[in-house]
């Protein structure tokens, strides 16, 4: 048995990878029941690719908006910079659809499908605190309301996030580092907003101090915004807080930002504020037969919405890893690390430099603007052709 810390995204499509591969999976999850905080979620081809030949298609794509394009606009002028296609262009040219979610269906059909899964046990209330390696496989202690629950397995993932208790066990004891931004997350319905910005398309506009991205969630019916800005707090932990709408105007420029780029930020009144940390690129993910997966390895700040596809693809290689080298759990895990470590590593330091770039001001944002203009939005989607076009591993059986 293979036991997964965390029922999030990564450890969820972990859990159905695995046991398609023939593995019994127990997730545990220290939450009293699965859901996902934020809102909505960018899953590009990459990602839907696996989620697909995990049979997620029909019930995510009930839910899903097919975004005609990513425009990018810039928030002191309201013009658009460039429009890079995505829809049909994007579907044709990597072979599966770019998505927009929200964050709970997501999560939903990823729990509904583990819960039909044969092989899979989730069990929620419990904490993961610790493991013991022994000669007959791995043992992990997990906090519950009536006191510490021990799990049998020959593996453990640890799939429990940025803050993961596992990832110090594995060589790694500093903690996550906050990064001066925050991101401020809240929706409004569709109807509300302007007919332009209702059309099913990523509008990312880009300024000197803060940066907003909006696009419609929900079959099209709710419209998800996020806003990052800096932040000079001290901040001990990643958890959401409430705020109201005007102490995220308070962190704005309103002489930096166009009339429809402010006008949209004032329609939510309640807004969620998430601080934005990160972590330091590991060189190893595992050690014996524990190892870690998605933002627990590897967190990705937002700058290019791959943090939750890069858990989705750690699911599909941690899976064929094991399906490879069943009997070793060891070299399986080591195999999994070797595989994924390159790709993660470059994302998460191509993330950190996006975030740079979207908030250049004066000579720096005009030279940004005009080498993006002279790409042109074709040339723009293929600098993410080495992204899109992952595929997940063939199962050695096929």
């Amino acid at each position: 048995m293979v036991i997964i810390a965390g029922g999030g995204i990564g450890g969820l499509t972990a859990a159905l990878a695995l046991a398609r591969c023939g593995f019994r999976v127990t997730v545990l999850e220290q939450a009293q029941r699965l859901e996902e905080a934020g809102a909505g979620i960018q899953l590009s081809p990459n990602a839907t690719r696996t989620l697909i030949e995990l049979g997620l298609d029909d019930v995510l794509r009930r839910q899903a908006v097919v975004p005609s394009a990513l425009r990018i606009m810039n928030v002191l002028t309201g013009r658009e910079i460039v429009r890079m296609p995505l829809g049909k262009v994007a579907e044709d040219r990597y072979g599966a659809p770019f998505w927009l979610l929200h964050r709970a269906d997501l999560l939903d059909g990823l729990a509904g499908a583990a819960s039909r899964q044969l092989g899979i046990t989730i069990k929620v209330g419990r904490q993961v605190q610790d493991y013991v390696i022994h000669p007959n496989g791995i043992t992990v202690s997990a906090l519950t309301a009536t006191g510490i629950a021990d799990e049998r397995g020959f593996a453990v993932l640890a799939a429990d996030g940025l803050w993961s208790s596992l990832r110090s066990q594995l060589g790694d004891p500093v903690p996550p580092r906050f990064t001066g931004r925050s991101a401020w997350r809240g929706s409004v319905a569709a109807r509300d907003v302007r007919a332009e910005f209702r059309e099913p398309a990523v509008h990312l506009w880009i300024g000197a101090h803060a940066h907003l991205v909006h696009y419609p969630v929900k079959a099209g019916q709710l419209i998800n915004i996020v806003v990052v800005t800096a932040d000079r707090g001290t901040i001990a932990a990643d958890r959401s807080r409430p705020m109201a709408q005007a102490d995220l105007l308070a962190c704005l420029h309103d002489d930096d930002w166009a009339m429809p780029a402010r006008t949209i930020v004032r329609l939510p009144e309640a807004w969620q504020k998430w601080p934005l940390y990160d972590r330091r690129p590991l060189t190893q993910w595992s050690h014996g037969p524990a190892g870690l997966l998605g933002d627990a390895a590897h967190p990705m700040l937002p700058y290019l919405a791959q943090g939750a596809a890069m858990a989705i693809e750690d699911g599909a290689v941690v899976a064929d890893c094991f399906a490879r080298q069943p009997e070793d759990p060891v070299r399986a895990l080591q195999a999994y690390c070797a595989a994924r470590r390159g790709r993660t590593h470059k994302l998460q330091l191509l993330s950190a430099r996006n975030g740079a770039r979207y908030h250049f001001s004066g000579p720096r944002a005009w030279l940004r603007n005009a080498a993006m203009r002279a790409i042109g939005g074709e040339g723009l989607l293929k600098h993410y052709d080495w992204i899109y076009r992952w595929r997940p591993p063939v199962p050695p059986s096929s």
